[in-house]
């Protein structure tokens, strides 16, 4: 099964297309146009639920590695039987929420290790699309930047190998946890982009200084008139920078 070893510290900086269209048809007519440079592919909630874990066998049989992003949340045992259905699925980043606690965390590591021992988890901290006024609303106190190490520490003391944050909570990151932590991060827009609902947003180059080990965008390529020539401006941007 595909899979990536986990890291000692953050590989090159690359992108992760954050596929959020409705159906397998549109996935793989813009997967043609945006050409097969593009390594990594993340299915998110509306694609899975429309299409099915078969989804992921079609990307990934393609060429390109894909990054799961069902942010499970849920009592320990139903995100690890959860985790344990995705046996033989060529995945190789699954995102769940730090918020579920130390316990769901654990189990999930734990069934995750069981199904294939290269399956990094990601823990979602504090949602990009949230900031001070909407954690508040929720009850958090202290503001997003406080939740989002809480939460990491949280993560990595279960075992979790990888964090999903604003690039706007990277350097504080890498200065209390060090290079070991995968850190990936949406919330990216190119210079001159709308942020859309994006809050807590920074360009690539950016976030790859700021130590990313992957910035995940959607829309500035899925709205491109070239999504080549942009994942290309990205890359581009980014060049030298991690």
């Amino acid at each position: 099964m595909r899979g990536m070893a986990l890291v000692s510290a953050p590989p090159t900086c690359d992108v992760i297309l954050a596929l959020d269209v409705p159906s397998r048809a549109e996935a793989e007519a813009f997967l043609d146009r945006i050409g097969g440079d593009l390594r990594w592919v993340k299915i998110g909630l509306q694609m899975f639920v429309s299409e099915g874990p078969d989804i992921i066998d079609a990307i990934a049989g393609r060429g390109h590695r894909v990054f799961l992003d069902l942010k499970l949340h849920d009592i320990p045992n139903t995100v690890a039987s959860a985790i344990r259905s995705l046996k033989g699925r060529p995945c190789d980043l699954l995102t769940l929420h730090a918020g579920g606690g130390a316990e769901m965390m654990r189990q999930a590591v734990a069934a995750a290790h069981e199904i294939n021992p290269q399956l990094n988890l990601l823990a979602v901290t504090v949602l990009t699309s949230f900031d001070e006024a909407g954690l508040a609303e929720t009850g958090v106190v202290g503001g997003a930047a406080t939740q989002v190490e809480r939460l990491a520490a949280l993560a990595l003391q279960t075992g979790v190998p990888g964090i999903v944050c604003s690039p706007q909570e990277l350097p504080a990151l890498r200065k209390k946890f060090g290079s070991g932590p995968i850190l990936v991060t949406p919330g990216v827009r190119p210079a001159g982009s709308e942020a859309g609902d994006q809050k807590r947003i920074m360009t690539p180059r950016e976030a790859a200084v700021a130590g990313s080990s992957f910035i995940v965008v959607g829309r500035p390529l899925l709205q491109a008139k070239d999504p080549r020539v942009a994942l290309a401006a990205i890359r581009a941007e980014m060049a030298g920078s991690c």
